[in-house]
């Protein structure tokens, strides 16, 4: 909502108050399609040669995502942490036996079936499966410092490549407003090239190269940049429920009590996002 909100502001006062000043529309549709042509085609290039199918398809997601927001809100960090205690529960209750079935085919569990938004996401699933299957296979209880350890560096890989859509954007940001020069080179070539034309001729020449600097300009700063920082920010928003199972699994494996246990998963979580403690306590103890 935001982003079309600041999207028809940008536009709004940009040529709103361009208008008002007296300034002509007509040079700058005139020459629009030729120069973003050439700007958006050589930036649409560059990033098909700079990045893989799959940052691309990212970008294509993120950009997705700017206009409906994270993934990710107070009931699914929630879920997270009540989907990990259930686990531990049925592990101290049943024993390794009945939870292998679950952390094996989590897509055939009833336990992970009662929160399909998190099964959409593999890689959380495959976080917290990969984490309790410690349990289950080892011959001793794993080390909690040990694993924490790994937890971390695997949520620092797995947010590593998260953002590379983001950072694909940002560098299309930097590319614009050179590219934008690009084309006002080449309509300077052309200006040039027609120098024998009366004033009237070159001027709107002139002109209309100047409109390439412009766009490249104006879409950098009014339009790419924003929605770059606004794909970076969901990545970090949705980003805080590995942390969430981190901390829930990490707190089982050291024996912490529960409320020490939902604390530390809560304060991974931005306040606007954050279930309260009441909230996640008085759901645990309802399953």
């Amino acid at each position: 909502m935001f982003v079309i909100i600041g999207l028809v502001l940008l536009f709004g006062c940009v040529f709103g108050f361009y208008v008002n000043h007296g300034g002509p529309m007509g040079p700058i549709l005139e020459a629009t399609p030729t120069e973003m042509g050439i700007i958006l085609g050589a930036g649409i290039a560059a990033m098909l040669m700079g990045n893989s199918l799959q940052i691309l398809k990212g970008v294509g997601a993120g950009l997705g995502k700017c206009l409906s927001g994270p993934a990710y809100h107070k009931q699914e960090f929630q879920d997270t942490i009540t989907l990990i205690v259930k686990l531990f529960k049925l592990f101290k209750a049943e024993g390794a036996v009945a939870l292998e079935p679950h952390i094996e085919n989590p897509e055939g569990s009833a336990v992970f079936g009662e929160y399909p938004k998190l099964l959409k996401d593999h890689a959380l699933i495959a976080m917290i499966c990969d984490t309790i299957r410690l349990l289950v296979t080892s011959n001793q209880p794993p080390k909690p410092d040990a694993v924490e350890d790994y937890l971390n560096v695997a949520i620092k890989t797995h947010h590593h490549g998260a953002l590379k859509p983001a950072e694909a954007m940002a560098n299309l940001e930097g590319a614009l407003p050179a590219l934008g020069i690009v084309a006002c080179v080449l309509g300077v070539v052309k200006t040039m090239a027609s120098i024998d034309q009366p004033p009237a001729v070159l001027g709107a020449l002139i002109g209309s190269a100047l409109v390439g600097t412009f766009l490249g300009v104006f879409m950098a700063y009014g339009i790419v940049g924003p929605l770059a920082a606004r794909m970076k920010q969901i990545i970090d928003e949705e980003g805080q429920i590995y942390h969430v199972a981190k901390f829930t699994l990490v707190g089982h494996l050291r024996g912490d009590p529960v409320p020490l246990i939902i604390e530390s998963a809560r304060a991974a979580i931005d306040h606007h996002s954050q279930p309260t403690f009441a909230e996640v306590f008085d759901g645990l103890r309802g399953k």
